[in-house]
């Protein structure tokens, strides 16, 4: 067991998305990202099997997705997608989110 405080730990700084590796094992890996107002975790996919989640901790934004989707992102919500479909994140405020990978890449 291990506790990680993410919001003491993972910082936001100007100009790019920082990230925090909350935890890695075989069978998961736990990502906590911070990204300013503007920034953007980019649409992207991986090409392997497994499922990947990212929670809103706080701020806002959106998620994004193939052809132009998009879907808000407010705190509280999730969105749950094979990894290899097409996924981000733009933040409209200051933004954390945890993406949650399995099996981790």
């Amino acid at each position: 067991m291990k506790k990680v405080e993410i919001f003491k730990e993972g910082k936001f700084k100007d100009g790019s998305m920082t990230r925090l590796l909350v935890h890695e094992s075989p069978y998961m890996k736990v990502i906590n990202f911070n990204i300013k107002a503007g920034q953007m975790l980019p649409l992207h996919s991986h090409d392997i099997e497994g499922e990947v989640s990212i929670a809103v901790l706080s701020g806002s934004g959106e998620f994004l997705g193939k052809d132009g989707l998009t879907l808000p992102a407010e705190v509280g919500d999730v969105l749950v997608c094979a990894i290899n479909q097409p996924h981000g994140v733009m933040a409209k405020s200051d933004l954390r989110i945890m993406a949650t990978i399995a099996p981790p890449i």
